[in-house]
């Protein structure tokens, strides 16, 4: 099997050259006005959103250029964020579009969207906002694109709320008070942490329960795992690499493009996986741990630069208890992966009527589930090289 190392190296390197961005989740933030005639939404997404919706457009005839794709996108996002108005949905239009600077996947892009109060509705009471920007799209069977933003939400003229996150899954809400006097020059915004924390907190967990790129990293690693304790050392590499990347993103010390990490993120599934099936005897120990750690920081810098970049105008407050809540969401979604595949592969075994069977059980469940494991990584390789 000398060959499959070599093989993995070449898939790797390839993808150093790769130029664009693959991962399934894109960052923006939002900011939302409340007037007592209308709602203004302010959507600063970056180009890799804008780029993603335009691949999978169905326009027969779509008009070329960059400004036609920000221009594009501006009428996505509006058919995507959705303005409930106590209760009633409403009606959209695109007031302006400002393009990024240059054609970077990461440079942003600013859009300004207006939604009229619904026929018979004066000053606003409860404004919810949703969206699904890209969940349509597939970035690999199985696994849609996702957009999450950072919000800031308030009424003209008054103190605004900030560091809420809105997903496809989590709307924001907001009840409006106008009998408290408007000024020109309002106070700073008030950063709701119980609301920041418990809302991250969610989306770290949920990062993991629908990130079928860490699922698939995760039960490779399992697999392979025969104690509790090798279990917590292996789940605990993977989550302290994992922070400690979100942190130096944070400080702006370490930033590597996605068109690295992207693809990293896949070959690290296909290597664990390789090594289950040709080198089991090297799964257990510091090896194991050093691998779990050492791709765990790639799985971290998936997640990290999009984020921070989204969060950059939040107080440094705000950003240490986001991440601190998003770590602890990504440990509590590796448990819920982790603990039951774990449990049950302890039960198979004790099943067994002899330790021989056992073992044979042991051997077979790795290599046959390790099989499974490359091939889905191998498809999400495809996908991020191709992205």
């Amino acid at each position: 099997m000398r060959w499959v190392l070599p093989l993995l190296a070449g898939l790797v390197l390839a993808s150093l050259s790769s130029v664009a961005s693959a991962h399934p989740v894109a960052q923006g933030a939002m900011e939302i006005t409340v007037h007592p005639d209308r709602v203004d939404v302010h959507v600063r997404a970056a180009n890799e959103e804008a780029f993603v919706a335009d691949a999978f457009s169905d326009d027969p005839s779509p008009k070329p250029g960059l400004e036609a794709i920000f221009e594009r996108h501006a009428v996505y996002l509006l058919h995507h964020v959705t303005v409930a108005i106590d209760g009633a949905t409403a009606a959209g239009k695109v007031a302006a579009v400002d393009p990024a600077p240059d054609p970077t996947p990461s440079a942003r892009a600013d859009y300004f969207l207006q939604f009229a109060l619904p026929n018979g509705t004066a000053s606003p009471n409860r404004v919810v906002i949703r969206q699904d920007v890209l969940n349509e799209l597939e970035f690999a069977p199985g696994n849609r694109w996702e957009a999450t933003y950072v919000v800031k939400i308030g009424q003209v003229g008054r103190s605004a709320r900030e560091g809420l996150l809105l997903t496809a899954r989590e709307p924001v809400e907001f009840t409006c008070d106008w009998k408290m006097p408007a000024s020109a020059n309002p106070a700073p915004a008030r950063l709701d942490q119980g609301a920041l924390f418990a809302a991250y907190l969610r989306h770290g967990i949920m990062h993991i329960l629908t990130g079928y790129d860490h699922m698939l990293f995760m039960c490779a690693l399992v697999l392979a795992v025969i104690s509790l304790g090798d279990l917590v050392k292996v789940v605990t590499a993977f989550t302290l690499a994992h922070t400690i990347t979100l942190t130096l993103a944070v400080l702006n010390i370490v930033r590597i493009p996605s068109r690295i990490v992207e693809p990293m993120i896949a070959a690290s599934i296909v290597f664990v996986a390789l090594q289950n099936i040709f080198w089991p005897r090297q799964t257990r120990g510091w090896s194991r741990l050093l691998i779990a750690f050492g791709f765990g920081l790639f799985h971290g810098l998936g997640f990290a630069g999009g984020l921070m970049d989204a969060m950059s105008g939040l107080p440094g407050i705000a950003i240490v208890s986001a991440i601190i809540a998003f770590s602890l969401g990504v440990e509590i979604g590796h448990q819920f992966v982790v603990l039951p595949l774990f449990a049950g592969m302890q039960l198979a075994r004790r099943a067994s009527s002899t330790p021989a069977r056992a073992t044979a059980f042991r051997a077979a469940l790795l290599r046959f589930g390790s099989a499974a494991v490359c091939l889905a990584g191998m498809v999400y390789l495809v996908a991020a090289l191709r992205g």
